[in-house]
């Protein structure tokens, strides 16, 4: 029984002209057949074509014929439908032209009794070279597969090519499944707090301090940890470990400082500083302090936080930060079966959304701090406000901890009256701000400009009035439509923290335990099977976002790197983005990729020459050598003179900044700048 029709087939030569054309031509009269004999031959065919089960097509751009049929290879039945290798009869365009007897002609020369047998012959070598390789690959035909042979207007050729693409695809798609459940096999993030093993041989206890900005509850955990006889406490930033490693020096503490750049280490110290991200999981303490444990819900940074409550090993863990926080860790502590305590402090001095706008720039007063979210705004500003007559401090993100630290010592100490800052003073930095005025009510979150996010404004305000150094405090909006906004998002309740989904990062150990199980080697595809394929049943603890990490693999993993330099050179806190430092990143990799030591080379950084560009920018490369130092001293032994370097620098951007924020000065022109409300 032959086979049913596919569609796209034209089942008789007339349908696509082959009767149709009767021209002549004074040079072929000779040869052209009778309209009998034309008739017979197109007669006999048709017959050949159906006993061939071939049919005339049209493709896109040539007239063929297609042959039919069906084998049967291993048990598999492979219908087909393809035109042949030599079916092609000629181009559209060439084909209307020819009279009738030339199209017969040329069908007749293609099409024989052996045509249909000899496809077939073709077809079940091919299924059988098919099933081989598929056999091979560990993965079974099916439709997925042998559809692409039913293709009336496609060589035989192309969907032989589409069969074994598909098997190949089929073959990657088992492996990736195969390394998924591996995946899954070795890491469990259920299991996530068990391999913090000092930890998890603990009994601690957890006392969250939460409360609004300026409640002092930092304050009373930092009592806590002073009083105890060991200790460690964790900064969301470098800064704050410096200012509360001083804080400890200052009454004697035997204090040590741990960041990613730089290592104070005093023998024999009971306590221990340190940025978040530098918890030692290992040695015991009997307080620890978390600071800022909101972070918690943070997608960048929020996984250090997840590490640093489930990996410190202290009898007691003072968690400190908003309110907002209360439900998550109440849930974590119950997952990590830790007796939890949770005190709500209040704000120790008032704070109130002013009545009117500020109007003008020069409207401000000693103790004022101005906010706006970029270094260049904040740059523009501080020339504004030392034009109207005040001496400025500035603060933002770009700037050292050092750098920022004399900033705020200055406006402290009074030689400052205005400061002028980012949402960089929204953690930590005690200082004495009587207003907070903002410039503007939008904030570019990474993809667009949008309005500010309530808990980031409430954070910032809460920095006016602080307790001990200003009675009380005050927002304001610069201009009538930022004030309005402001006064909003400042009374808007806050979206607390989720009880569940924390983030997880994964560590050198999860990476090289996937590549154990897999074989896979290649860090861009160890942290895409960590993102996706870890078990993560009852996602409580899930997958942080890995972009900017993933970013740097792919070309990591160009580089003769073993996976634990690789994974190094990964999370160096360096933007890359910036080509300046993506360069000096690849430079360092390559020196290390070529067994070649990297020295420290100072950039020759001059005030009245160099730019504050250059002198932030010159920062950020000397630290980055200095984290990389702390990590591979055999391939960075400079690591000291990089953090002096590093120190000189940020002088220099001080002295800079002092030199251009100096209050008194007269604006020549008397323009209206940024926005346009210095009259």
């Amino acid at each position: 029984m032959p086979p049913a029709r596919h569609e796209g087939a034209q089942p008789h030569p007339v349908s696509i002209g082959l009767l149709n054309s009767h021209r002549t031509t004074p040079d072929t009269l000779a040869d052209q057949p009778t309209a009998e004999e034309l008739a017979a031959q197109v007669a006999n065919l048709n017959e050949l074509l159906a006993r061939s089960q071939a049919t005339l097509v049209k493709t896109d751009t040539a007239v063929a014929f297609t042959v039919k049929g069906e084998v049967t290879v291993q048990g598999h039945r492979v219908p087909y439908a393809l035109i042949p290798p030599h079916a092609v009869l000629s181009q559209i365009a060439r084909w209307v032209k020819l009279p009738a007897y030339r199209q017969v002609a040329l069908l007749a020369s293609r099409l024989d009794e052996r045509t249909g047998t000899d496809f077939q012959r073709e077809v079940e070598a091919f299924v059988m070279n098919a099933l081989r390789r598929a056999a091979d690959r560990g993965v079974e035909t099916g439709p997925y597969c042998w559809d692409a042979m039913v293709r009336p207007k496609a060589l035989a050729s192309a969907a032989f090519e589409l069969v074994m693409d598909r098997i190949e695809a089929a073959a990657h798609q088992r492996a990736d499944d195969l390394q998924a459940e591996r995946t899954r096999q070795s890491i469990n993030l259920a299991q996530f707090p068990d391999t913090f093993r000092a930890a998890a041989g603990m009994r601690r206890r957890i006392i969250a301090l939460l409360g609004p900005t300026n409640s002092g509850k930092t304050h009373a955990a930092m009592l806590a940890l002073q009083s105890a006889g060991s200790g460690v406490y964790l900064a969301p930033l470098r800064l704050l470990a410096l200012e509360n490693y001083e804080r400890m020096r200052a009454i004697g503490v035997p204090v040590s400082l741990v960041t990613g750049e730089e290592r104070r280490l005093q023998p024999g110290a009971t306590h221990v500083a340190s940025t978040v991200e530098m918890l030692d999981t290992h040695t015991p303490v009997e307080v620890a302090v978390i600071d800022e444990i909101q972070m918690l819900g943070d997608s960048d940074r929020g996984a250090a936080w997840t590490a640093a409550v489930c990996g410190v090993p202290a009898e007691t863990i003072y968690l400190v930060g908003s309110p907002t926080a209360r439900a998550a860790i109440e849930s974590l502590a119950e997952r990590l079966g830790c007796e939890c305590e949770v005190r709500e402090l209040a704000r120790k001095s008032k704070l109130a959304m002013g009545d009117k706008p500020l109007e003008s720039l020069r409207q401000l007063r000693a103790g004022d701090a101005v906010i706006a979210f970029s270094r260049r705004d904040v740059l523009q500003l501080a020339e504004q406000v030392a034009h109207a007559g005040f001496s400025v401090a500035t603060i933002y993100g770009n700037l050292s901890p050092e750098v920022r630290q004399a900033q705020a010592e200055a406006f402290r100490s009074g030689q400052a009256q205005v400061l002028v800052a980012t949402d960089a003073i929204g953690m930590g930095l005690n200082l004495p701000i009587s207003r907070i005025v903002f410039t503007t009510d939008t904030k570019y979150d990474g993809v667009e400009d949008g309005p500010i996010p309530a808990w980031l404004v409430q954070q910032i305000g809460g920095r006016a009035g602080r307790f001990g150094l200003a009675e009380s405090g005050t927002v304001l909006g610069l201009g009538g439509r930022v004030h309005k906004a402001i006064r909003k998002q400042l009374q808007a309740p806050l979206e607390p923290v989720a009880r569940t989904g924390f983030y997880v990062a994964p560590t050198q150990e999860h990476l090289q335990q996937i590549e154990a199980v897999t074989g896979e080697s290649r860090l861009a595809e160890l942290l895409t099977l960590f993102r996706r394929n870890i078990d993560v049943n009852d996602v409580f603890f899930v997958p942080t976002a890995l972009t900017e990490q993933s970013e740097r693999a792919k070309w990591l993993d160009g580089m003769r790197l073993p996976l634990a330099e690789r994974f190094l050179f990964s999370i160096i806190p360096i933007a890359t983005r910036i080509p300046k430092f993506q360069d000096q990143l690849w430079a360092w990799a390559n020196a290390v990729e070529n067994r070649r030591q990297s020295r420290i080379q100072p950039v020759g950084l001059r005030q009245g020459r160099s730019s504050l560009q250059d002198a932030e920018d010159a920062c950020k490369i000397y630290s980055g050598y200095a984290w990389l130092a702390q990590r591979m001293p055999e391939h960075f032994p400079d690591g000291p003179a990089a953090v002096e370097l590093a120190l000189e620098a940020s002088a220099l951007v001080h002295q800079m900044l002092r030199a251009q924020n100096r209050g008194g000065k007269k604006r020549a022109d008397g323009k209206k700048t940024l926005t346009g409300m210095l009259r």
